[in-house]
């Protein structure tokens, strides 16, 4: 596809931040059709010009990135989204994977990381930024994919795990027995590929809290 063909949308709150990737892909050939300081702002013109691709911030007010596109997505619009940051935690690109999201970039990738990651994108292709250790997205994919084998009762007993509760305390919230709570435990335990002892999955629960908090 011809760059000039290409219309993007780029929304980020520091204006250096803007004004320099505006120029940049703008003297790359790119078809810049307009920029956004918010997540408010960014939702309107995304709605109004339906971009091929959409640049955004994570950290923006009024919406953050991870909003200004499940908002976009409740409009059925055809823009693939991609969001720049300089979060490396697992945590954000466990946001971004549940979300729906069509690339994730830092802020300290070049020119020739940005447009590897448009082409791949507009490919249907999720894109990951190539300053991360490889086995990283592998790592996030397979713990959302374990996670997702999870029964609603297993997932309510892994949250409550999460937020400090032993199983005492998870009986008396879930009116449940004991045996029923360890036999959930020794299930999620085998899901999770986890070795058979209860500090394991404590310390999984510690690890990944976003997917956790997320189901």
């Amino acid at each position: 596809m011809n760059k000039k063909n290409i219309s993007i949308i780029i929304a980020d709150d520091h204006p250096i931040m803007l004004k320099g990737l505006t120029e940049e892909l703008e003297s790359a050939g790119y078809n810049i059709v307009a920029t956004a300081v918010n997540g408010a702002a960014a939702v309107e013109i995304i709605a109004s010009h339906n971009p091929d691709i959409a640049l955004l911030d994570i950290e923006m007010p009024f919406f953050n990135g991870f909003e200004v596109i499940k908002n976009c997505q409740n409009l059925g619009l055809k823009t693939k989204f991609v969001v720049m940051t300089y979060h490396k935690e697992k945590g954000f690109i466990v946001q971004a994977k549940k979300v729906g999201t069509h690339g994730y970039l830092l802020k300290e990738d070049n020119l020739d990381e940005i447009e590897s990651c448009i082409k791949a994108v507009l490919l249907d292709e999720f894109y990951f930024s190539k300053s991360f250790q490889d086995d990283i997205q592998h790592t996030v994919d397979n713990e959302l994919r374990k996670v997702g084998l999870l029964t609603p009762s297993e997932r309510t007993i892994i949250r409550l795990i999460a937020q400090g509760k032993n199983s005492t305390e998870i009986c008396e919230t879930l009116k449940v027995s004991k045996r029923t709570v360890e036999k959930h435990r020794a299930n999620i335990i085998a899901k999770l590929e986890l070795e058979p002892s209860l500090d394991t999955l404590t310390q999984w629960t510690n690890n990944y809290k976003e997917i956790i908090m997320s189901l």
